[in-house]
């Protein structure tokens, strides 16, 4: 407790001493690091600093409609322009995606467990629900009070990164923050509309098509969908958020981890795990240079979709899953 406060004020020393900033997270981002970015963002504007929020990559719906989504520029990072780089939840600073930022000082705000340190001041933990609790606190340190617009954008961090508080990541922690941002002004209705009742008819017939992919292994324990580049052309979309379609697959009772492979160029995968106790996905997806948390992870793979498959199932031991279906 002590170790994070300290860090957590030195990051907000640096942040009062420096005049220009940037904002960067990872790619492929997700609710949390989207909703923590621009509350963060707004944040720094409120202590008058030049800020840029920075990403090589923008999710689409829902997260597109969140309040100021339209300050996250697509692109590269200039090389000597800020006086500082924040990276929000990249659990290496090559999951940002971007290039030369050890040209810069650099934080780093992250609560996965696989995390290479290699930034300046480097803040993980990974106790917490969801680093949108991490910038709530360091709101404090910043003087900064928390408005409806930051908390609407935390709160909405937080309901995403825990899957609507139904993850094994929620901590009675995460339940007070929620409270005081809902204080503060979010409104959980709202939020849980955008996030889990915000679909097209298009969206719905991808669903379709990808559970139309799903596969069993290990007596039922592992299930396997795929989400191929062909599925995308046949309903003319480049890409759609996919977790709900995980989140479906996940509740089969008898499953203990979902391989979710999505090809984004041909023969080219990344894949989301998603698993239950006693399976640890983090260290399956560590195994391929992958990482993240214990039941939510993902990695790349090259291959055919069949090697592809073949691979990971090789590596489930490495989970506990083999041992459980024989045992």
């Amino acid at each position: 407790m002590e170790e994070t406060r300290a860090i957590r004020k030195k990051i907000a020393e640096k942040i009062k001493s420096s005049r220009t900033i940037a904002i960067t997270s990872h790619l492929r981002p997700d609710g949390d690091s989207i909703g923590s970015g621009i509350a963060l963002y707004l944040m720094l504007k409120a202590l008058g600093k030049e800020v840029r929020y920075i990403n090589r990559e923008l999710p689409g719906l829902p997260l597109s409609k969140l309040p100021f989504f339209s300050v996250i520029e697509e692109g590269e990072i200039d090389p000597q322009l800020f006086d500082l780089v924040i990276l929000i939840e990249c659990s290496t600073e090559d999951r940002s995606g971007q290039k030369n930022l050890d040209k810069y000082f650099r934080v780093l705000i992250d609560h996965h467990l696989s995390n290479d340190g290699k930034v300046e001041l480097n803040w993980v933990n990974h106790h917490e629900a969801a680093v949108s609790v991490m910038v709530y606190e360091l709101a404090e340190d910043l003087g900064v009070a928390v408005d409806e617009t930051m908390a609407s954008l935390l709160y909405c961090a937080l309901v995403s990164d825990t899957g609507g508080y139904r993850f094994t990541n929620i901590n009675a922690k995460a339940f007070a923050v929620a409270s005081r941002l809902i204080e503060a002004g979010a409104d959980p209705i709202a939020t849980n509309r955008m996030l889990f009742e915000c679909s097209t008819f298009t969206k719905v017939r991808l669903t379709s098509l990808v559970l139309s992919t799903l596969e069993e292994a290990l007596d039922g324990q592992v299930a396997m969908i795929c989400l191929r580049q062909e599925h995308l052309r046949s309903l003319d979309i480049q890409d759609v958020e996919t977790e709900d379609i995980l989140t479906i697959v996940r509740s089969i009772e008898s499953v203990k981890l979902v391989i979710f492979m999505k090809e984004y160029q041909p023969e080219r995968f990344r894949i989301s795990l998603r698993s239950r106790d006693p399976v640890d996905s983090s260290k399956i997806a560590e195994s391929f240079g992958g990482g993240g948390h214990k039941h939510a992870s993902g990695l790349y793979l090259e291959g055919k979709k069949d090697e592809v498959t073949r691979k990971v199932l090789a590596a489930l031991p490495l989970g506990g899953l083999r041992s459980s279906s024989q045992g």
